[in-house]
């Protein structure tokens, strides 16, 4: 009789967990589970116009990532955790780029984290050199007025695609870990953008509340990329700042660029931009060309020149932002880079 509990007992767990190894089966066939990454590096000879005149290698938005959805037939959940990753220097931070869980379905995409905000992505139509010596970001992004950021603790609500056009809304409740009490914490960023045939545009809003870190703020962006030929492709865009601290001045960016495909596999890129201030000798202008070859959709190599002319008061390189080259630039001065970088994606 005693001998007979323990094969009873075992035949019942296993019984039991029958259905919850075919339920796991299950979920497992319905996911896609995926690590990615980045590794992006270049050697840039940095030259800011009076005392520094150097070679450096750089990590550029290097990155590693694991993300995933899972079928659950009406919806389905999407993930994401991904951080930089320093190939230079400093080795990596865990979960500091876009981090996220959500859902996705008929409606569209809702999903909370830490990630860019539409106002952020919005460049894209027109980004050229993103993450390259000569980005945009170098002036687009100056001082406590600078947007450009991943939103901590929000959410995110993106419609599905109508035939090319969609809508974007991002709402961050606080900075920080916690909502200091009465505080205006709080942003809102929202786009509409639209991609088909030869057209790729996006408008974008951002507002920001009082007591964030950098102050009440708020911006627009429009940024639009038109294929005229197939090797030729132009870009255009516009941004608008505006700060209610008062050691921030208000500023408007703007810039137009071109991409021409020389070869099968062969990019030639150039783009101007202006930075207008309106503070006293506050304004600068940046001029990036460069040559691009693709030797596999996730293999590149290329080489840039870019330099930003200062005025008086202002102090922008064509080499600080998205690349670990942090050196700062001399007022009034002519910064200046060449670069030879190499991006893959794994």
């Amino acid at each position: 009789m005693t001998q007979r509990k323990p094969l009873a007992i075992a035949t019942a767990l296993t019984l039991c967990s029958v259905p919850a190894l075919a339920a796991a089966d299950s979920v497992q066939s319905r996911s896609d589970m995926q690590i990615y990454g980045r590794a992006h590096l270049s050697v840039d000879h940095l030259d800011d116009g009076a005392d520094y005149s150097e070679m450096n290698l750089s990590s550029n938005s290097s990155r590693l990532g694991f993300r995933g959805q899972t079928d659950f037939g009406t919806v389905t959940g999407i993930f994401q955790v991904e951080q930089e990753i320093d190939f230079s220097n400093s080795g990596s931070a865990w979960a500091s780029r876009d981090t996220f869980a959500g859902i996705r379905g008929g409606f569209g995409t809702l999903r909370a984290g830490k990630f860019d905000t539409p106002f952020k992505r919005a460049r894209g139509p027109a980004n050229l050199f993103g993450d390259q010596l000569g980005d945009m970001r170098n002036l687009t992004r100056v001082g406590d007025g600078r947007f450009d950021e991943r939103g901590q603790n929000t959410i995110h609500y993106q419609t599905v695609n109508f035939n090319g056009l969609q809508f974007n809304l991002a709402y961050a409740f606080h900075e920080g870990d916690d909502a200091e009490e009465d505080a205006k914490e709080e942003a809102i960023s929202a786009s509409v953008t639209y991609k088909a045939g030869p057209l790729d545009f996006a408008l974008a809003h951002e507002a920001w509340g009082e007591d964030t870190e950098r102050g009440e703020r708020d911006g627009i962006r429009l940024a639009a990329g038109y294929d005229v030929t197939p090797e030729l492709k132009v870009v255009g865009f516009y941004q608008s700042l505006s700060n209610d601290q008062d050691n921030v001045e208000d500023s408007t960016t703007m810039g137009a660029g071109a991409q021409y495909k020389v070869a099968a596999a062969t990019y030639l890129r150039v783009h101007h931009f202006i930075f207008d201030s309106d503070g006293d000798d506050l304004d600068a202008a940046m001029t990036a060309a460069g040559i691009e070859h693709r030797i596999d959709s996730a293999l590149r190599v290329y080489a840039n020149y870019a330099m930003v002319d200062n005025d008086d008061n202002q102090a922008l390189t064509p080499w600080r932002q998205a690349r670990t080259t942090d050196t700062a630039g001399a007022a009034g001065e002519t910064a200046t880079g060449f670069s030879v970088g190499l991006r893959y994606d794994f």
